[in-house]
């Protein structure tokens, strides 16, 4: 009977021990395959999130400036009709 426990905690632990590679088999798989996306998104020339703000608020700010330049060449215009 004795043997037999043997057998079965062997058997336990191999089990063990394989469920331990394959854990560390998916986390270098996951780990490879983040860089591969990482390295494609790079070359792809994205822009991140902060440099999409940035030219955002610069667009909204021209926009806004070129309204009030726009006014204030109407009221030249409508001042030199008269």
């Amino acid at each position: 009977m004795q043997s037999r426990n043997k057998v079965f905690d062997d058997i336990s632990q191999l089990m063990t021990n394989a469920m331990g590679v394959a854990q560390g088999a998916k986390d270098e798989a996951e780990t490879a395959m983040k860089g591969l996306v990482d390295r494609w998104l790079a070359d792809r020339d994205f822009v991140t999130r902060e440099e999409f703000e940035a030219v955002r608020a610069m667009a909204l700010k021209a926009r806004e400036e070129n309204a009030s330049l726009s006014a204030r060449l109407d009221a030249l215009e409508g001042t030199g009709k008269k």
